[in-house]
C-alpha cells in the first residue's frame, strides 16, 4: 500500500470515528431533551392541579371528566394521519400525551400509580409480546408475530370469554367488528363472504317487516353488525370505509351549497347537481392496507 493510500485511509477512518462520534451526541441530546420536556410537562399538570394555585377548571376534573377529551384527541390524531398533516400531527400527539399526563397524576394524587409506572408498564409489555426481538425467539412472519401477540396477551390476561377486553367505549362499528373477530377465532362465523352476504339480505328483509319502531331499532342494529361481518370477511375496516364515506359526503356536499339557489332547488336538481360533483372528481385511489 502506497504512503497515500494510507493516509487516505487514516484520514477516513478519523473522519468516520468523528461522525459517529456526533451522531451519538445528537442521540445524547434529543434524550435529554426528551427528558426534559416530559419533566416539564409533568411539573405543568402538577401546577394546574395544585390545590391552592392551581387552576379551577383543572382541578375540578376526574377521570370520568377528562376521558372525553382523550377521545376525541385519539380521533384528531387519526385526522392528522388521514391529511398526512405532520404538523398537525405533532400537535395532535402532544394533545393526546397532555391526556396520558393528566390520568396519570390524577391516579398519582390518589396513590393508584403514575407516569412512570405507565411507561414502565408499556415498556415491559412490549418487551414481553416481542420476544423474536426481545428474547430467544426465531424470526417471525408479521402473521406469525400477531398470533403470538395475541397468545401472550390470552396468558397474561386469562379471560372468561373470547369477548372480553374488547372495549365499550369503541365505536360501536369498530367494536361490531372485533367482536365478530373474536368469535370467529372459536370458529363461530360464516364461511365465507358470500355467506356474510346473505345474512346483510336477511336483515334488509327484517327490518322491512318490523312492525313497530323498537323492532326498527333492533332489526336496525342487527343490518349494521351483519354489515360489519361483511366487511371483516371482505377484509374492509368497516370504521375505516365509514370514515372515508363521510369524508366523501361532507365533500360532495360541501361543493354543491355553494351553488346559487340550492335550498330551493328540485329534489332532481339537487340530484343532479349531487352527480355532476361525482362525476367531476378524480378516481379514488385504493385505500391503505
Amino acid at each position: 500500500m502506497s504512503e497515500k493510500s494510507s493516509n487516505d485511509k487514516v484520514i477516513a477512518t478519523g473522519l468516520h470515528k468523528e461522525v459517529r462520534g456526533i451522531e451519538q451526541s445528537l442521540r445524547e441530546e434529543k434524550r435529554f431533551s426528551l427528558l426534559v420536556n416530559v419533566s416539564r410537562l409533568t411539573s405543568i399538570m402538577a401546577r394546574l392541579r395544585d390545590p391552592v394555585y392551581g387552576c379551577v377548571w383543572d382541578r375540578a376534573q376526574n377521570f370520568a371528566t377528562i376521558a372525553p377529551y382523550t377521545i376525541e384527541e385519539a380521533y384528531e390524531v387519526a385526522d392528522a394521519i388521514a391529511t398526512a398533516d405532520m404538523s398537525a400531527l405533532c400537535e395532535e400527539l402532544g394533545d393526546l400525551l397532555l391526556q396520558v399526563v393528566f390520568h396519570a397524576h390524577m391516579a398519582e394524587e390518589i396513590g393508584a400509580f403514575d407516569l412512570a409506572d405507565v411507561a414502565a408498564g408499556i415498556a415491559d409489555k412490549m418487551e414481553r409480546r416481542h420476544p423474536h426481538i426481545f428474547g430467544d425467539a426465531g424470526e417471525r412472519t408479521a402473521d406469525e408475530v400477531a398470533d403470538a401477540w395475541e397468545t401472550i396477551k390470552a396468558a397474561e390476561k386469562p379471560r372468561a370469554s373470547a369477548l372480553d377486553g374488547v372495549a365499550l367505549a369503541l365505536p360501536a362499528l369498530m367494536r361490531a367488528e372485533k367482536l365478530g373477530r373474536r368469535a370467529a377465532r372459536l370458529g363461530f362465523d360464516w364461511p365465507d363472504a358470500q355467506d356474510a352476504r346473505r345474512k346483510v339480505i336477511e336483515e334488509l328483509e327484517e327490518l322491512a317487516a318490523a312492525p313497530d319502531a323498537p323492532s326498527r331499532d333492533e332489526e336496525m342494529g342487527d343490518l349494521l353488525l351483519a354489515v360489519a361481518n361483511l366487511a371483516r370477511h371482505m377484509t374492509i375496516n368497516p370504521e375505516d370505509a365509514l370514515r372515508r364515506a363521510n369524508a366523501k359526503f361532507e365533500r360532495r356536499f360541501r361543493a354543491i351549497e355553494q351553488l346559487p339557489g340550492f335550498v330551493e332547488m328540485s329534489a332532481q336538481a339537487k340530484e343532479a347537481a349531487w352527480t355532476a360533483v361525482k362525476r367531476a372528481e378524480p378516481a379514488p385511489a385504493s385505500p391503505p392496507p
